[in-house]
């Protein structure tokens, strides 16, 4: 007699043999010739397993038929429905990140290709004067391709400026798909990250009640129970781009899955940790290309008079599959075979079917190798540290750390391996700079060289040798140097405001509404005061350093304290105190030494960041360095102590994460390594 345990077994391995054979059957039942019709209002592209359907010339996306389903889009919503490219953008000289929405409708519709294998579809605007001030100065061409026996689709476009477009900044670009309410309700965009989600409806008043900011909102009066109470926001989904490979949607009647899956992250912006938007309520799925989310101002995309541009966007894959009945098992099944599809297109990226000359296949594209070291000699007198998971990767020429910044250009990104050896791949001929950065180490390497890579070329850098900022001995830090907060306290979230998938995920606690509110709870009346040698930075030093609100709309500064003793003060040298911050929002941020932490800063950081990381249930955004030196004077043999000041305080959204603080004896030698 079978156990429970093996009868589970059982049954999923039934499961799983039977939608293998269906998805198989559905592959195969596609074999047959692609279908074309073009009206004149309207496109219409079949190959047996889904039919999609254009508007003619915008390409518009209005129709995905498939297993069944008339629609799989939504068509009804107030304002935007189907699926479509679209752009924020805004006129130079313009404050924050938001601007005039741009639904890149096309003007002119061709069949790039068309044959037994694939269909590729052309939807392009040229952009002339005439448009002046009501889009953005960009010629754009959408391109879809469906292929024969392909359960799916592909999407890519190319963004195009020339010397006769005026200025103007590009705040996001991307695709998105409104999908069919009624019946797209369970969202999965990681193996820890899934759940049904609440329906559009219920995040407006009466059933919702906006909190803090219109992306978080309450649920007093969802259509279904037990959705009340719980805070829903979509940036509690959010991802690191190098993670943001699949995402989507389940249907339960029928049981299918829609995918967004993105083979590279060549063409995204900011680097392979910066931070983006998945799936959502509504339902919505996204492939984020540009934006300034987790970076603010930093990311948009600035162009002068007459700057010329191209950039290829895409491909990324947008993926169907069904399971034949819906079981407790069937969201499994289909997330698992959406992650197994994955791999596949990475495996065959750079694509070699898209026909555009501006998209470069595996032939018209370079290599990149070496092996990365660290050496900070007070770890390591001589020897050079091999560096094991670096972060290593191409991006335009720059300052060190620019790539985080850079969204022009194409970055390509790998991790070394545990002997700090490093391969890229599938390059875009083009000059660039290597960046890099080491965990467990403070700061940015860069190559002082300029990297020129060439079609088919294979360029072997050999030995790269990082020397982090360091100019004496380690007396005491705070931290791991990661670029995250993520090791200091994150608070357990206020009942009131939760949001009930993160409750069980505690590596994932820092997306909970609210946080920073809690800062003030912990600490009512004195700010936050860790002793070295005695508070653990894991369980005393709160992971943002925020305001504290003291009244209605009345918030105050904050200071903390670092306190440490010193047996002996140096004769000659300075001491350095290094602060590397995992994100700032509109925020100043002074050092004091001693003196009771009264008088003139020592040190301020003039007004930084708009990264809006601790709103957006962050736990980093931009990385920024700061080296402060002090003199021997400022200190006591003894007791010490260093207060750090974050000194704006307009609204509770002010604030800095640290990543790291450490602080340096002197230098036992004038040669110094930083």
């Amino acid at each position: 007699m079978l156990s429970m345990s093996c009868f589970v077994k059982h049954r999923l391995s039934v499961l799983y043999i039977i939608t293998l054979c269906i998805l198989s059957l559905q592959k195969s039942s596609g074999n047959g010739l692609l279908q074309l019709e073009v009206q004149q209002d309207y496109v219409v592209l079949d190959n047996g397993l889904l039919q999609l359907t254009f508007t003619k010339p915008g390409g518009h996306l209005i129709g995905i038929s498939y297993n069944g389903l008339d629609n799989l889009l939504e068509l009804h919503n107030p304002l935007l429905n189907g699926g479509f490219w679209d752009l924020n953008w805004s006129k130079p000289g313009t404050s924050g990140t938001r601007g005039e929405f741009d639904v890149a409708n096309g003007t002119d519709f061709h069949v790039v290709v068309q044959n037994e294998e694939q269909v590729e579809l052309s939807f392009s605007r040229k952009w002339d004067v005439s448009m002046l001030g009501q889009h953005a100065p960009l010629s754009i061409d959408k391109r879809f391709i469906m292929l024969r026996g392909s359960s799916g689709f592909y999407s890519y476009a190319i963004y195009q400026r020339d010397e006769t477009m005026p200025a103007f900044y590009l705040n996001e670009a991307r695709i998105a798909l409104m999908l069919n309410i009624e019946k797209f309700v369970y969202m999965a965009m990681s193996d820890d990250r899934q759940r049904r989600l609440p329906r559009p409806e219920d995040r407006v008043p009466p059933r919702g009640r906006e909190l803090a900011f219109p992306e978080a909102v309450l649920l007093v009066n969802p259509i279904e129970p037990e959705f009340k109470g719980e805070v829903d926001d979509k940036y509690q989904y959010s991802c690191e781009n190098k993670d943001n490979k699949v995402h989507g949607f389940i249907c339960t009647d029928p049981t299918i899955g829609l995918w967004q899956i993105s083979p590279s992250n060549e063409f995204r912006t900011g680097g392979p940790i910066k931070q983006d938007l998945t799936s959502h309520v509504n339902p919505t799925t996204l492939a984020m290309f540009v934006s300034t989310h987790y970076g603010g101002e930093d990311l948009v995309v600035k162009f002068g008079d007459g700057e010329e541009w191209k950039k290829v966007f895409g491909p990324v894959f947008i993926y169907l599959n069904l399971v034949p009945d819906y079981t407790n098992d069937s969201t499994a099944f289909l997330w698992s075979d959406a992650k197994e599809q994955m791999k596949k297109e990475v495996e065959k990226w750079p694509y070699s079917f898209p026909v555009s000359e501006d998209f470069l296949h595996v032939d018209q594209r370079g290599s990149v190798c070496g092996r990365l070291f660290a050496q900070d000699r007070y770890i390591s007198e001589e020897k050079k540290i091999a560096a094991k998971g670096a972060f290593v990767g191409l991006a335009p020429p720059g300052k060190d750390g620019s790539f985080q910044k850079e969204a022009k250009g194409y970055q390509f990104w790998v991790n070394a391996d545990d002997d700090g050896y490093f391969k890229i791949t599938n390059i875009r001929p083009g000059d660039y700079n290597i960046y890099a950065w080491v965990p467990g180490f403070i700061g940015d390497y860069r190559c002082d060289k300029d990297i020129v890579v060439a079609p088919g070329s294979s360029v072997d850098l050999g030995d790269l040798v990082y020397f982090p900022p360091r100019n004496g001995a380690t007396l005491w830090e705070i931290g791991i140097p990661d670029r995250t907060a993520a090791e200091f306290y994150v608070p357990e979230p206020d009942p009131m405001y939760i949001n009930k998938l993160l409750v069980n995920l505690p590596s994932h606690r820092f997306r909970q509404y609210g946080l920073w509110q809690r800062y003030a709870d912990l600490y009512p009346n004195q700010d936050l005061v860790y002793t070295l040698g005695t508070s653990d930075y894991k369980k005393d030093w709160f992971y943002a350093q925020v305001t504290r609100k003291i009244g209605e709309g009345a918030y105050k500064a904050t200071t903390w304290q670092i306190k440490f003793e010193l047996d002996e003060i140096a004769e000659s040298g300075k001491y350095t105190l290094r602060i590397a911050l995992a994100s700032a929002t509109f925020s100043i941020l002074e050092v004091r030494v001693n003196k009771n932490g009264l008088g003139e800063a020592l040190f301020s950081s003039g007004l930084i960041g708009s990264d809006n990381t601790i709103t957006r249930h962050g736990i980093h955004g931009l990385y920024w360095q700061f080296n402060v030196e002090i003199e021997t004077s400022l200190l006591n043999k003894g007791d010490n102590t260093i207060y750090l000041t974050q000194a704006r305080n307009f609204s509770a959204l002010h604030g800095v994460m640290y990543d790291y603080v450490r602080l340096e004896a002197p230098s036992l030698t004038s040669n110094k390594l930083a």
